[in-house]
């Protein structure tokens, strides 16, 4: 089992995911702005512990990022020098509201490409978890949906894709970071679909695949 360290662990998705991988058996730290809020959450979960965020990403295997695009930069700058050489997952979708039903990515690219700008070549920088509902998570429920997972790092990549089944979903790899850009536009027409199917949580699901030993 892995330490993990989940960033912004106080927000929907967050909680969301360390609910699932405190109950895979992983341990977890919630990490917060604020030290108090993620001692909340990590009580409510069973969470190995509780830091604010450059403190919680200290000496982890794995580090999960789930703040909003707005908050990206600011925090990705504060916890890289605690990084190492952990695994560092952005979950990070550029949604700029009120038009959240519209793609608008950014001038890099991507949220994926600005995180690589924030945090330089040497970070193991994996995106993951864009178009699986937060709400779905935060439960104890299976979940039909499969988890495009990005990185330029093939390694990092393969361990995001292993985590996933732990926490009942299917992690296949969609290639280098700069594809994440395809992920991330899938969120806002997976919010436009919720409004006008009437849906709850929609996610994507792969079809005819051959499940490969070895993740390219």
């Amino acid at each position: 089992m892995a330490a993990i360290a989940v960033i912004g662990g106080t927000g929907a998705l967050g909680k969301g995911i360390a609910r699932r991988l405190v109950k895979a058996g992983h341990e977890v730290t919630i990490g917060s702005r604020s030290a108090e809020k993620a001692q909340v959450t990590a009580e409510e979960l069973g969470a190995f512990g509780y830091a604010a965020n450059a403190d919680a990403a200290a000496g982890k295997d794995i580090v999960i990022v789930t703040v909003p695009h707005s908050s990206q930069g600011d925090t990705l700058k504060l916890i890289k020098d605690a990084i190492g050489d952990a695994v560092l997952v952005d979950t990070t979708v550029p949604l700029v509201p009120p038009k959240v039903m519209r793609v608008q990515l950014p001038a890099p690219g991507s949220a994926a490409m600005q995180a690589r700008e924030h945090l330089g070549p040497d970070v193991r920088l994996v995106s993951a978890f864009h178009n699986v509902s937060a709400h779905h998570l935060d439960s104890d429920h299976a979940i039909d949906c499969d988890v495009l997972v990005f990185s330029d790092d093939v390694e990092a990549r393969r361990t995001v894709i292993e985590l996933c089944p732990g926490i009942g979903l299917r992690g296949l790899s969609g290639g280098a970071l700069c594809n994440s850009a395809a992920a991330e536009a899938l969120t806002s027409i997976l919010i436009y679909m919720n409004k006008t199917y009437k849906a709850d949580g929609a996610g994507i699901r792969f079809t005819n695949l051959t499940e490969a030993p070895d993740i390219p």
